[in-house]
């Protein structure tokens, strides 16, 4: 059976000390090759194996340089979670100096941007290098929950000897992804840490619950300001012949005329007014409007030529796709479902039908409503390069996949039996 911490109970209450030295064990014999008295939790020898591979010493704390207080700030200021700490705070420190914990807020990069709470609690995180600016991606500083929730995509907890450096095995954390509700990047991870002596049970599901608490505030957001967008847009609109859109800075739709709705337009990476080519859209027309875009869409047809697609999935939680073709090129960043859909339809180039992506995605050939309200979105943004009826990459595209150096660091979050096969090399 594997361990939890709260596999080692007593009736009154949970005994940190006596899971602290069962999970020493553990470690000690996992990490030495030798008979372990229980195996780690799946996520936890996941995350150990991950670091043997990237050659992390558990027996030595390395550490990056800090960005520097100007850099932290600049940061700080880009950050879609400077919206959301009022509602960290306010559900993570209220309890801090009395639990002893503090709260970490780290950026997609793992860097620490912020960190309150408990003052003694903040000197002993210096002594770990938990500092501001400090880079706790895991392939730095070893299994933790900041750097771990960002490659898995899933809260993690990780309780004293479940950190892969010897020298956080005082400590306990418990960490969750905070995603864009609007596309699923992953914006960064919002942890709650101190002493071993401090860790509840419950911390895990309450840091979960918090961090999607913020991202319901993120959507909030979002959507009040294509509100404000949209009341803009609609005069302008009015006033247009053929077809047009108002769009926020980052593509999503404020309001349309004479075209069909859609959610999003995959926008250049640094916009400028000027003629400018959309993959779903050709040739346009592209002006400033408020907070957005106006895109106006020409009438001539979009140019036809050879297609090349560059599908990157070298980096944990960095994926993107990029099309390149005569009319020019466009990229865009990838949820971690449509990494995994796109993995499999460039692996599969006769292409999949709905039951046989479902069976890839989930063991089970009957969730074909889920695969398909997926492609769909796909097909959003991939619709000149992708096919259905099977879902297929267009025969004359060129399909480049970018993949990590080792088999097994591919998509770690996913679950999906077809993409585990790949990972294992049992395909």
């Amino acid at each position: 059976m594997a361990l939890s911490p709260m596999n080692v109970t007593q009736p009154a209450a949970f005994d940190t000390a006596r899971a602290a030295r069962v999970l020493s064990e553990i470690r000690t014999a996992g990490l030495s090759g030798q008979r372990a008295p229980a195996a780690p939790r799946p996520v936890i020898e996941e995350s150990w194996e991950r670091m043997l591979r990237h050659g992390v010493d558990p027996d030595h704390d390395r550490r990056s340089g800090l960005l520097s207080p100007e850099e932290v700030r600049r940061r700080r200021e880009t950050s879609a979670l400077r919206h959301v700490l009022p509602v960290l705070r306010e559900a993570l420190l209220s309890v801090a100096d009395v639990t002893q914990h503090i709260m970490v807020v780290a950026d997609d990069e793992g860097r620490v941007l912020w960190r309150e709470g408990s003052a003694p609690v903040l000197r002993r995180a210096d002594g770990l290098g938990l500092e501001l600016g400090a880079d706790w991606r895991e392939d730095v500083v070893g299994t933790n929950a900041v750097g771990t929730p960002a490659v898995t995509g899933c809260p993690v907890q990780v309780f004293a000897a479940e950190h892969f450096v010897r020298s956080h095995t005082t400590w306990t954390c418990a960490g969750a992804p905070v995603r864009d509700p609007r596309d699923g990047r992953l914006l960064g991870v919002v942890d709650v840490s101190g002493p071993l002596r401090t860790m509840h049970p419950a911390t895990l599901s309450w840091v979960g619950s918090v961090a999607k608490l913020a991202e319901a505030r993120l959507r909030e957001l979002h959507l009040r300001s294509l509100e404000r967008l949209r009341a803009v847009a609609a005069p302008v609109l009015a006033r247009i012949d053929g077809r047009a859109l108002v769009v926020d800075r980052d593509g999503w739709t404020a309001a349309v005329t004479g075209m069909p709705y859609t959610d999003r337009t995959t926008l250049p990476k640094s916009p400028s007014a000027g003629p400018e080519w959309l993959p779903a859209l050709g040739m346009c027309s592209v002006e400033p409007l408020a907070e957005g875009w106006l895109v106006r869409a020409a009438d001539e047809p979009e140019p036809a030529g050879a297609i090349r697609v560059v599908l990157d999935l070298r980096q944990p939680r960095r994926w993107s796709v990029q099309v390149r073709g005569s009319a020019g090129s466009w990229a865009r960043d990838l949820s971690p479902r449509h990494a995994e859909l796109l993995h499999l339809l460039a692996v599969h180039r006769s292409g999949r039908t709905a039951a046989g992506l479902a069976e890839d995605m989930f063991g089970d050939r009957a969730r074909t409503v889920t695969v398909r309200a997926e492609m769909s979105r796909v097909r959003r943004y991939l619709g000149g390069v992708l096919e259905h009826r099977p879902y297929r990459f267009r025969e004359d595209a060129e399909i480049e996949v970018a993949l990590p150096d080792d088999p097994r660091d591919l998509l770690p979050h996913s679950s999906a039996p077809a993409v585990t096969e790949r990972r294992t090399g049992r395909c």
